[in-house]
């Protein structure tokens, strides 16, 4: 493989780096916050989901992501990754919860401005509204969840040290699949840019299966991810885990189912599928924010207990990240486009 396309993945690998770093760290943050699963534990565990569900599953939403705009040369795909992954690891280093998604897009936009290339707007569209809809419907599942859960623990009468076994066991088996719902989601933030000009070929694995290039790309995207988990993401699982709302393990699982089940919702080729043989409205196959997922069900925790535990300081600052986080990515994206293309003389666009 040529030496510069080695050097351009590394702006999705940095990219992947920083998601592991803040979103992933969502999976396991009320987890780890509330000290019933250790930080090691919860990153090993993490970093294999990630990687099966980015495999596995990551299809779908790459799609949407490369409607929304559709880089076409290796320069052009580094800029946007990088300018996603540099605005991520600022957020990172303030300790907010920031969303990948919302970088990688504003990373995309930045590159169709510099271009002249066409936004399409019904997709953009699209995948504003899930930012909007995804911290209510994680908050509602949260409140539905809490509920129920409570009234079962009541009626159960459970001894206080099994049932603190069975919320550990529940929060190692909800991060699990809520780290599968991440990779299958928002592998497309990391590799999707990458996957129209894929340098990989197909390998015929013994005439068993095919391995894709798009399932190449995932992998690395997936290790990089998981890279992320171990090295950068203890400080912002504290922010959600301790910072926003003082929660029980009890409280602390539901969160990660919540979070786990809407992230799956938006990623699940099958349950769209199903939902058309029907004739019922589509989900859209569009990455979603881990960060806003979890933070909604905090939140709708936090509101059922009557609002005030919440630190509405903290979850103002949590949102003002995600309105300015699309800008400033947009923004490094246009700068490191104008000197790739003016500096090292390299095509950002075909």
């Amino acid at each position: 493989m040529d030496i510069a396309i080695i050097i351009f993945l590394f702006g999705g690998l940095f990219l992947g780096w920083s998601l592991g770093a803040n979103d992933a760290a969502n999976v396991f943050g009320t987890a780890v916050g509330t000290r019933m699963i250790h930080f090691k534990t919860a990153a090993i565990v993490c970093s294999i989901f990630v990687i099966l569900g980015a495999i596995i599953s990551g299809a779908g939403t790459t799609e949407t992501l490369g409607k929304l705009g559709a880089i076409n040369a290796l320069p052009g795909a580094f800029a946007a990754c990088v300018a996603a992954g540099l605005s991520v690891y600022l957020m990172t280093k303030l300790g907010l919860p920031v969303s990948t998604t919302q970088a990688i897009v504003g990373a995309i936009v930045g590159w169709n401005l510099y271009t002249g290339s066409p936004t399409n707007m019904k997709v953009l569209v699209t995948i504003l509204g899930t930012w909007v809809l995804c911290p209510i419907i994680a908050g509602l599942i949260a409140m539905f969840f809490y509920i129920i859960t409570k009234k079962f623990i009541y009626e159960s009468k459970l001894h206080i040290l099994r049932l603190d076994a069975y919320t550990r066991t529940a929060l190692v088996l909800a991060g699990a699949f809520g780290a599968y719902s991440l990779g299958a989601n928002n592998i497309a933030n990391v590799m999707g840019v990458f996957v129209p000009i894929s340098p990989f070929t197909d390998i015929d694995m013994m005439n068993i299966f095919i391995f894709s290039s798009k399932e190449q790309l995932f992998l690395l995207g997936g290790i990089a991810i998981a890279v992320g988990v171990f090295t950068y993401s203890k400080r912002v699982m504290f922010t959600v885990g301790n910072d926003l709302l003082k929660m029980s393990p009890i409280a602390a699982f539901i969160v990660v189912i919540s979070h786990s089940i809407v992230l799956f919702l938006f990623a699940s080729q099958g349950i769209s599928n199903f939902l058309q043989s029907i004739n019922l409205p589509s989900i859209p196959l569009v990455p979603v924010s881990s960060s806003q997922a979890v933070v909604g069900a905090v939140i709708g925790i936090g509101l059922l207990k009557g609002g005030k535990e919440v630190k509405w300081s903290i979850a103002g600052k949590i949102s003002l990240g995600w309105f300015t986080l699309p800008v400033i990515a947009a923004f490094i994206s246009f700068i490191i486009l104008f000197v790739l293309q003016n500096i090292f003389n390299l095509t950002v666009n075909f």
